[in-house]
């Protein structure tokens, strides 16, 4: 199965080269080229990608302000070269992030990060109510409804319950892959929150029971959006 992807950026050439790119990659089908953010996202409504290789510093609407507008972005690879804007790219969860000039090795190695994400999701919707995790030699059975929040914990994830913790060796990214989108949200770059679960927001807070955990500024509009609001 193919991905279908889509090129934002401003630079014609910048444009040129990752068509390029694409056109060698067997396993991208190129849904559309764009050259403003704003067009993209009118492009979006009919043609919807599985993969947005996206350029960050352009007119009107950046790339930044680009992924702020979606609840549920599909993935992401940024290519841009600047290269300060990676950890600030980061918060916005990307699957991978390519400097230009482009190189093509570079660039296939992208996709196919882009390839294996879009086959676990596509593997983990089977069931994204339940995950088994590892706890000694035993596999634990947890529903999602049983989930409060998870924490990252460099290579590993505490993962929450209500009067249990489980440490597992997995990515945010990985878990998140695992998790109905409906009912979770990334509120910061380490922390998934179960929206249900959520007792009170008091600016860059959220509280699941007495536990504070923090809302990053990047995170917090499309946190919104998902609740509903009066």
């Amino acid at each position: 199965m193919k991905l279908r992807c889509i090129i934002v950026d401003d630079d014609e050439n910048s444009r040129s080269v990752i068509e390029h790119c694409v056109s060698k990659t067997d396993f991208l089908s190129l849904e559309g080229i764009y050259s403003s953010a704003k067009d993209a996202l009118v492009g979006l409504k009919s043609k919807p990608a599985d993969v947005i290789f996206l350029d960050v510093e352009m007119p009107e609407m950046s790339g930044i302000d680009f992924m702020k507008t979606f609840t549920d972005i599909p993935q992401v690879v940024i290519v841009t070269s600047k290269k300060e804007y990676a950890a600030e790219a980061y918060d916005y969860n990307v699957t991978d992030f390519v400097s230009k000039p482009i190189d093509y090795a570079r660039f296939l190695k992208a996709a196919e990060k882009a390839r294996e994400m879009h086959s676990s999701i596509t593997r983990s919707e089977i069931n994204l109510d339940e995950i088994f995790i590892k706890k000694d030699s035993r596999l634990i059975k947890l529903h999602a409804n049983e989930i409060n929040w998870i924490e990252a914990l460099s290579d590993y994830v505490n993962i929450y319950t209500t009067g249990q913790r489980y440490t597992v060796l997995t990515t945010m990214k990985g878990i998140e892959s695992k998790l109905p989108p409906k009912d979770f949200a990334r509120v910061h770059r380490s922390y998934i929150i179960r929206i249900d679960k959520i007792k009170e927001i008091e600016e860059n807070t959220v509280f699941i029971g007495e536990n504070a955990i923090p809302i990053s500024r990047s995170h917090k509009e499309a946190l919104l959006k998902k609740l509903n609001l009066l």
